[in-house]
């Protein structure tokens, strides 16, 4: 099993070291071999994604990622700032599916800011195209406004477009996911106001017809967003956009008490994954051993279910981290009173003693 290790900035660092020490515990035959990216690739070469890191990230199986940014690199031109490592990651390993489960664990009720009732037991799984829509669309760029009101002053453009097949190809993953779950499948969009919307529930609509054995819906975004804060346990798995995805799971985090918390993965259609947890690089509190490495470490199980099929090696780790909770153990993005308060490097000797 050859894996890329691309820690990044900020906690990436820290939370990567944690993953990866998990991952060389459980004894299984694997090569990691690690890489800049992101605002330190810049720092050493002047490119977020150098030619060597990419290389790297082609000819591995999988790829595991820390997070990228910083203050620091905000006055960079666009091309050059630590996010286009991530876009271009995407693009070229054409990683269009995203997944990203939100789950609440038992013990982290009372974390959420929600009533507990409302996410107890919470189980979603958002699934987010990861390639197309506004984030990659042309044109794009700044422009003076020739005519109208604005005239002479500068105009911000972007492109939302999505191709049929774009939108066929996530849809497919999304009901075969929904078959192995609670076979229920809402598609989010805004068909009321875009065309690119229109398109996308027409293809789903579509899709939907060959997996009559999954509950079918359509909603939209807006009260998509509503309903995760209202009745999040309605849903089962969320298939969406590139930017509605990218907005409603973030939302969807902190329904279970944590950013800190939230794995995810990016395929494409070979199963060549990146895994990485959705939060950011977090300068803020970067260096000071505080960070939450467990939604790195389950995005390093998601790694082994998903692009190596080693399901048992998976479900280890997420009982490593069931076993830590349960013993009391947080850190400070999760503590809550009655329970033990620890740093990053002690959340990641917890969890390889209970593994």
């Amino acid at each position: 099993m050859k894996i890329a290790v691309l820690p990044g900035d900020g906690i990436g660092q820290e939370i990567t070291v944690q993953s990866v020490r998990v991952l060389k515990a459980l004894g299984l035959s694997m090569e990691l071999e690690e890489a800049p990216v992101g605002g330190a690739a810049y720092d050493i070469s002047g490119d977020p994604l150098p030619e060597a890191t990419l290389k790297l990230a082609k000819a591995s199986e999988a790829i595991l990622f820390g997070s990228i940014g910083g203050p620091q690199y905000d006055t960079l031109p666009r091309a050059k700032r630590p996010e286009q490592a991530l876009l271009g990651l995407r693009k070229q390993l054409n990683l269009f599916a995203n997944l990203r489960p939100s789950i609440v664990y038992p013990e982290l009720v009372n974390a959420s800011t929600l009533k507990p009732e409302v996410v107890s037991g919470l189980d979603v799984l958002i699934l987010r195209e990861l390639t197309g829509d506004i984030y990659f669309g042309q044109p794009r760029g700044i422009r003076t406004v020739e005519k109208g009101p604005w005239a002479g002053q500068r105009e911000g453009f972007d492109t939302m477009h999505y191709a049929e097949g774009e939108v066929r190809r996530i849809m497919h993953v999304g009901f075969i996911a929904a078959r192995k779950r609670g076979k229920k499948l809402c598609s989010v969009d805004k068909s009321n106001v875009l065309e690119t919307s229109q398109l996308w529930r027409d293809v789903a609509t579509e899709v939907a017809k060959e997996y009559a054995d999954v509950e079918f819906s359509s909603m939209y975004v807006d009260n998509a967003a509503m309903q995760l804060v209202r009745n999040p346990k309605q849903f089962d798995v969320i298939v969406t956009g590139n930017i509605f995805g990218d907005i409603l799971s973030d939302e969807a985090s902190m329904l279970t008490g944590s950013i800190g918390m939230q794995p995810s993965a990016s395929l494409n259609e070979s199963r060549q994954g990146l895994y990485e947890p959705i939060h950011g690089s977090a300068p803020d509190i970067a260096g000071k051993n505080i960070a939450n490495p467990l939604a790195s470490i389950l995005s390093a199980a998601m790694l082994l279910r998903y692009s190596f099929d080693q399901e048992e090696a998976a479900v280890k780790i997420e009982k490593a981290v069931r076993k830590v909770l349960k013993d009391g153990l947080r850190t400070a993005d999760i503590y809550e009173t009655g329970t033990t308060k620890v740093g990053t490097k002690e959340m990641g000797d917890a969890v390889l003693k209970a593994l």
